[in-house]
Protein backbone atom coordinates (compact mmCIF):
# COMPACT_ATOMS: atom_id res chain seq x y z
CA UNK A 1 0.00 0.00 0.00
CA UNK A 2 1.32 3.60 -1.19
CA UNK A 3 0.86 6.44 1.02
CA UNK A 4 0.96 10.42 -0.32
CA UNK A 5 3.07 12.60 0.88
CA UNK A 6 0.41 14.13 3.02
CA UNK A 7 0.41 11.34 4.76
CA UNK A 8 3.86 11.20 5.63
CA UNK A 9 4.36 15.07 6.39
CA UNK A 10 5.09 15.98 9.78
CA UNK A 11 3.10 19.01 11.23
CA UNK A 12 5.22 22.23 10.66
CA UNK A 13 4.05 23.71 13.89
CA UNK A 14 6.50 20.62 15.21
CA UNK A 15 9.40 21.59 13.01
CA UNK A 16 8.98 25.43 13.89
CA UNK A 17 8.69 24.56 17.49
CA UNK A 18 11.68 21.87 17.57
CA UNK A 19 13.96 24.91 15.71
CA UNK A 20 12.68 27.43 18.38
CA UNK A 21 13.78 25.71 21.27
CA UNK A 22 16.94 24.42 19.63
CA UNK A 23 18.27 28.06 18.62
CA UNK A 24 16.73 29.21 22.75
CA UNK A 25 18.84 26.53 23.85
CA UNK A 26 21.97 27.76 22.37
CA UNK A 27 21.37 31.39 23.47
CA UNK A 28 21.05 30.17 26.83
CA UNK A 29 24.06 28.37 26.88
CA UNK A 30 26.42 30.76 25.34
CA UNK A 31 25.22 33.51 28.50
CA UNK A 32 25.57 30.45 31.18
CA UNK A 33 29.00 28.94 29.76
CA UNK A 34 30.62 32.36 28.82
CA UNK A 35 29.05 34.28 32.06
CA UNK A 36 28.31 31.70 34.81
CA UNK A 37 27.94 34.47 37.61
CA UNK A 38 25.47 36.67 35.46
CA UNK A 39 23.33 39.41 36.71
CA UNK A 40 20.31 37.99 35.70
CA UNK A 41 20.93 34.51 37.08
CA UNK A 42 21.92 36.38 40.54
CA UNK A 43 18.79 38.73 40.92
CA UNK A 44 16.00 36.27 39.67
CA UNK A 45 18.27 33.54 42.18
CA UNK A 46 18.12 35.86 45.22
CA UNK A 47 14.30 37.20 44.45
CA UNK A 48 13.45 33.51 44.37
CA UNK A 49 15.09 33.26 47.71
CA UNK A 50 13.95 36.14 49.25
CA UNK A 51 10.61 34.45 50.18
CA UNK A 52 12.19 31.41 52.39
CA UNK A 53 10.58 30.53 55.31
CA UNK A 54 10.19 26.96 56.98
CA UNK A 55 7.16 26.08 55.85
CA UNK A 56 7.91 26.90 52.18
CA UNK A 57 11.12 25.15 52.53
CA UNK A 58 9.50 22.06 53.24
CA UNK A 59 7.46 22.78 50.26
CA UNK A 60 9.77 23.07 47.93
CA UNK A 61 11.71 19.88 49.28
CA UNK A 62 8.68 18.24 48.92
CA UNK A 63 8.41 19.09 44.84
CA UNK A 64 12.11 18.63 44.40
CA UNK A 65 11.96 15.30 46.07
CA UNK A 66 8.93 14.53 43.39
CA UNK A 67 11.24 15.32 40.83
CA UNK A 68 13.93 12.90 41.81
CA UNK A 69 15.00 9.86 39.53
CA UNK A 70 13.34 7.55 41.60
CA UNK A 71 9.66 9.18 42.04
CA UNK A 72 10.11 10.29 38.23
CA UNK A 73 10.85 6.55 37.53
CA UNK A 74 8.01 5.30 39.88
CA UNK A 75 5.62 7.44 37.94
CA UNK A 76 6.64 6.59 34.35
CA UNK A 77 6.02 2.75 35.54
CA UNK A 78 3.14 3.52 36.63
CA UNK A 79 2.08 4.97 33.69
CA UNK A 80 3.40 2.60 31.53
CA UNK A 81 1.28 -0.39 33.38
CA UNK A 82 -2.17 2.07 32.82
CA UNK A 83 -1.04 2.50 29.17
CA UNK A 84 0.03 -0.95 28.24
CA UNK A 85 -3.27 -2.97 30.75
CA UNK A 86 -6.06 -0.89 30.86
CA UNK A 87 -5.72 1.50 27.26
CA UNK A 88 -3.99 -1.49 25.59
CA UNK A 89 -1.96 1.08 23.73
CA UNK A 90 1.28 -0.69 22.90
CA UNK A 91 3.17 2.45 20.85
CA UNK A 92 2.45 4.83 23.26
CA UNK A 93 4.06 3.26 26.03
CA UNK A 94 6.89 2.87 23.26
CA UNK A 95 6.64 6.43 22.57
CA UNK A 96 6.49 7.37 26.39
CA UNK A 97 10.43 5.09 27.11
CA UNK A 98 11.98 6.49 24.35
CA UNK A 99 11.55 9.85 25.06
CA UNK A 100 11.80 9.59 28.56
CA UNK A 101 15.19 7.60 28.14
CA UNK A 102 16.48 9.68 25.67
CA UNK A 103 15.83 13.37 27.72
CA UNK A 104 17.97 10.85 30.40
CA UNK A 105 20.60 11.01 28.26
CA UNK A 106 21.05 13.93 26.59
CA UNK A 107 20.96 15.84 29.69
CA UNK A 108 23.92 13.10 30.75
CA UNK A 109 25.95 14.65 27.53
CA UNK A 110 24.53 18.20 28.10
CA UNK A 111 26.28 18.24 31.00
CA UNK A 112 29.43 16.52 30.60
CA UNK A 113 29.61 19.46 27.46
CA UNK A 114 29.50 22.12 29.30
CA UNK A 115 30.40 21.32 32.95
CA UNK A 116 28.61 24.45 34.84
CA UNK A 117 29.32 23.97 38.39
CA UNK A 118 26.28 24.67 41.18
CA UNK A 119 25.86 27.79 42.75
CA UNK A 120 27.53 27.96 45.78
CA UNK A 121 25.70 31.13 47.75
CA UNK A 122 22.77 30.06 50.20
CA UNK A 123 22.18 26.33 48.97
CA UNK A 124 19.60 25.02 50.97
CA UNK A 125 20.26 21.23 50.04
CA UNK A 126 23.42 19.24 49.13
CA UNK A 127 23.78 18.09 45.65
CA UNK A 128 26.25 16.90 43.37
CA UNK A 129 27.00 16.61 39.81
CA UNK A 130 27.17 19.79 37.29
CA UNK A 131 24.59 22.54 37.52
CA UNK A 132 23.24 22.85 33.32
CA UNK A 133 20.92 21.91 31.94
CA UNK A 134 19.12 20.99 35.23
CA UNK A 135 18.05 17.17 35.19
CA UNK A 136 14.99 18.15 37.37
CA UNK A 137 13.62 20.23 35.18
CA UNK A 138 14.47 18.09 31.74
CA UNK A 139 12.76 15.15 33.57
CA UNK A 140 9.64 17.03 34.54
CA UNK A 141 9.20 18.28 31.28
CA UNK A 142 9.72 14.93 30.05
CA UNK A 143 7.56 13.18 32.24
CA UNK A 144 4.55 15.86 32.49
CA UNK A 145 5.19 16.61 28.91
CA UNK A 146 5.02 13.22 27.46
CA UNK A 147 1.97 12.54 29.73
CA UNK A 148 -0.03 15.31 28.37
CA UNK A 149 0.42 14.58 24.94
CA UNK A 150 -0.78 11.05 25.19
CA UNK A 151 -3.56 11.57 27.39
CA UNK A 152 -5.06 14.16 25.72
CA UNK A 153 -6.85 11.99 23.00
CA UNK A 154 -8.31 10.21 25.83
CA UNK A 155 -9.76 12.25 27.72
CA UNK A 156 -13.30 13.69 25.96
CA UNK A 157 -14.69 16.75 27.93
CA UNK A 158 -12.86 19.65 27.26
CA UNK A 159 -12.56 20.81 31.22
CA UNK A 160 -11.07 17.40 31.99
CA UNK A 161 -7.96 18.36 28.80
CA UNK A 162 -7.97 21.83 30.56
CA UNK A 163 -7.45 20.40 33.86
CA UNK A 164 -4.71 17.99 32.31
CA UNK A 165 -2.96 20.79 30.73
CA UNK A 166 -2.87 22.83 33.93
CA UNK A 167 -1.68 19.92 36.51
CA UNK A 168 0.88 19.43 33.93
CA UNK A 169 2.30 22.91 33.93
CA UNK A 170 1.69 22.77 37.83
CA UNK A 171 4.05 19.90 38.37
CA UNK A 172 6.76 21.47 35.86
CA UNK A 173 6.59 24.90 37.22
CA UNK A 174 6.72 24.04 41.07
CA UNK A 175 9.47 21.45 40.33
CA UNK A 176 11.69 24.45 38.75
CA UNK A 177 10.95 26.58 41.02
CA UNK A 178 12.13 24.22 44.22
CA UNK A 179 15.42 24.08 42.32
CA UNK A 180 15.94 27.91 42.40
CA UNK A 181 14.79 28.35 45.62
CA UNK A 182 16.93 25.31 46.95
CA UNK A 183 20.06 27.09 45.39
CA UNK A 184 20.89 24.09 43.88
CA UNK A 185 20.16 25.40 40.08
CA UNK A 186 20.39 28.74 38.32
CA UNK A 187 17.55 30.31 36.36
CA UNK A 188 19.26 29.69 33.29
CA UNK A 189 20.02 26.07 33.80
CA UNK A 190 15.85 25.69 34.21
CA UNK A 191 15.60 27.19 31.23
CA UNK A 192 18.18 25.70 29.23
CA UNK A 193 16.88 22.31 30.40
CA UNK A 194 12.78 23.17 29.46
CA UNK A 195 14.45 24.41 25.64
CA UNK A 196 16.43 21.07 25.60
CA UNK A 197 13.37 19.03 27.05
CA UNK A 198 11.00 21.02 24.73
CA UNK A 199 13.33 20.59 21.64
CA UNK A 200 13.40 16.61 22.15
CA UNK A 201 9.75 16.06 22.78
CA UNK A 202 9.48 18.14 19.53
CA UNK A 203 11.34 15.73 17.87
CA UNK A 204 9.54 12.67 19.12
CA UNK A 205 5.89 13.90 18.01
CA UNK A 206 7.77 14.47 14.66
CA UNK A 207 9.02 10.80 14.41
CA UNK A 208 5.60 9.39 15.59
CA UNK A 209 3.62 11.74 13.02
CA UNK A 210 5.51 10.58 10.63
CA UNK A 211 5.78 7.00 11.59
CA UNK A 212 1.88 7.23 11.94
CA UNK A 213 1.38 8.38 8.10
CA UNK A 214 4.02 6.00 6.94
CA UNK A 215 2.20 2.97 8.34
CA UNK A 216 -1.02 4.57 8.57
CA UNK A 217 -1.84 2.09 12.09
CA UNK A 218 -0.60 3.56 15.19
CA UNK A 219 -3.52 5.92 16.01
CA UNK A 220 -2.41 5.68 19.33
CA UNK A 221 -0.04 9.24 18.13
CA UNK A 222 -2.74 10.88 15.96
CA UNK A 223 -3.00 14.55 16.89
CA UNK A 224 -6.66 15.88 17.00
CA UNK A 225 -6.69 19.14 14.98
Amino acid sequence: MRYSHRQRRVSPYVIFWALLALAGFGVIAFFAVRQPLNSFDLHVAAWVQSFESASLTRIMVFFSTLGSTKFTILITLSAMLILFFVLQHRMELLFLAAFLGGASLLNKLLKIIFQRERPFVHRLVEETGFSFPSGHAMAAFALYGALAFLLWRHIRPQWGRILLIVLSCFMVVMICISRIYLGVHYPSDIAGALLASGFWLSVMIGIAQWYEGRYGAVSEFRLRR
